[in-house]
């Protein structure tokens, strides 16, 4: 129900930090890695929120359901 609002926040904001991550210029030795951290951080709490924590949740409401 939430995809779509999700991943568009994520990509967006992904898409943003893209010039960041492509600089050549004064101050890029500091912006690069920044903007690398953000987008690795952004791609892996979105898998964590729409993959992981939804199986788990299924995982444990099934467990809890059979005692």
């Amino acid at each position: 129900m939430r995809l779509r609002p999700v991943l568009m926040t994520a990509v967006t904001t992904a898409l943003g930090l893209v010039p960041l991550l492509l600089s050549s210029g004064t101050g890029s030795e500091v912006q690069r890695p920044l903007a690398t951290v953000v987008i690795g951080g952004l791609v892996t709490s979105t898998v964590l929120t729409l993959l992981v924590i939804p199986a788990f949740y299924k995982w444990f409401a099934v467990d809890a359901g059979q005692d």
